[in-house]
């Protein structure tokens, strides 16, 4: 085989990881939005109050928060051996399959079930965390980093794609019985993940061969630091944005009925933009592209904000998700890129931890009814512009530092 057919097999084979993991994280996605729309009725049939519902999707995320890096600290400390990483997440994601598929039934035997739902919930959220930083770790540990960025992009695609079609989603599922829904999204999540090992072991053969000794960082330095604070930052934009204000936006211009139509704008604009940013990554950095995405997607948000028309609101919504996409995708290449020395693991589970934090904080805003409040309507309004703006410029700051010591060094 020549060294060309070598990089073609390798291209097709990273292409291959990349299309897998998106199709993992839309089984994934889905699979939680799922939850979230069923779970005020799933709830009520065990006797929870509708106005406690909250409190249960915030302990969701409190829990992601602790364990999305608990299991990337276990991804770095597996992977090492390859194909047990696969293993490692099949037995996780089947205890959590079973727990998922379980709530609607336990649900419908009634208020005897309370303490057997709520503790369904539990081993679900723990255990689907093996879905979320572990898989990714494959494009650190196996992939060459030109190949990162695209892969990366590949990755949040599903992402994406799983928010594009949620409102949807709420629409066709909201009378339908929950038990063929959980069913279906648990059985096929299992069935999809169960094929990680041979990806894991296709991805490790086709793997660049290294003289490096690779040295697992014990503690994160300053940068990688302030880049997590920073991916914190943009994450509660994100949430505040998207989450908290976008309907409000548009139900400035329309009505209840057409959101299912005008709130996917905003991920068609992630899904697109992620992949000529995969590009600029590949040669500038993620660093670099996170902070000029934060800067543009501020103003993106302020545009927003301002738009006096449904017709300036769509492309200031699009051009908010593209910004976002890049964000994201910019932040996973960023973390391979910064944990490459055996953390790879443990700095992705961070980013998650920091997504689910801001999560949290959203839904903490939302259950002490801050968006009803005159006083603190102008503050939600704003905080995401603020949240972009500054998190960018910090970064791009970092990016123009360490740039100029690399330069330094190499006159040295």
């Amino acid at each position: 085989m020549t060294s060309t057919d070598a990089k073609a097999d390798s291209g097709a084979g990273a292409s291959g990881t990349g299309i897998y993991l998106a199709v993992l994280q839309l089984l994934f996605t889905l699979g939680w939005t799922t939850y979230v729309i069923y779970l005020p009725k799933l709830a009520a049939q065990v006797g929870i109050a509708p106005g406690t519902v909250i409190f249960l999707l915030m302990l969701d995320q409190a829990i992601f928060t602790v364990s999305d890096t608990a299991m990337g600290i276990a991804a770095d400390r597996i992977a090492p051996f390859v194909g047990r990483l696969g293993v490692f997440v099949g037995i996780l994601t089947a205890i959590s399959c079973a727990a998922f598929v379980a709530l609607p039934f336990v649900a419908g035997t009634g208020p005897g079930a309370q303490i057997g739902f709520i503790g369904l919930i539990l081993i679900w959220v723990v255990t689907s965390s093996a879905l979320r930083a572990p898989p990714l770790t494959l494009l650190g540990k196996h992939r060459a980093r030109p190949q990162i960025p695209l892969l990366a992009a590949l990755a949040m695609l599903g992402y994406g794609l799983a928010g594009a079609v949620s409102p949807y989603l709420g629409v066709v599922l909201r009378n339908q019985d929950p038990r063929i829904p959980f069913l279906i999204s648990g059985v096929v999540l299992l069935l999809t993940t169960l094929a990680l090992s041979k990806v894991e072991r296709a991805a490790a053969q086709q793997a660049p061969s290294s003289s490096e000794a690779v040295v697992p960082v014990k503690a994160l330095s300053f940068v990688p630091m302030i880049f997590i604070a920073s991916m914190l930052i943009l994450s509660l934009g994100y949430q505040l944005h998207f989450s908290l204000n976008s309907s409000s936006f548009f139900l400035r211009f329309t009505t209840a009925d057409q959101l299912q139509w005008l709130m996917p704008v905003f991920w068609i604009g992630f899904n697109i933009a992620m992949f000529p940013a995969s590009v600029v990554v590949k040669h500038r950095g993620g660093l670099v592209v996170m902070g000029a995405a934060g800067l543009f997607g501020a103003l993106a948000v302020l545009a927003a904000e301002l738009s006096g028309s449904l017709n300036m609101l769509i492309p200031a919504q699009f051009v908010a998700g593209a910004a976002w996409g890049c964000m994201l995708m910019s932040a996973v290449s960023a973390a391979l890129a910064i944990g490459e020395t055996g953390a790879e693991g443990k700095v992705i589970g961070l980013v998650f931890s920091a997504l689910a934090l801001a999560t949290f904080a959203r839904m903490a805003a939302v259950a002490g009814g801050l968006q009803k409040l005159p006083e603190y309507a102008p503050l939600l309004h704003w905080a995401p512009v603020a949240c972009w703006a500054v998190a960018g410029a910090g970064l791009l700051v970092i990016a123009a530092s360490r740039a100029q010591r690399s330069l330094q060094a190499r006159r040295i």
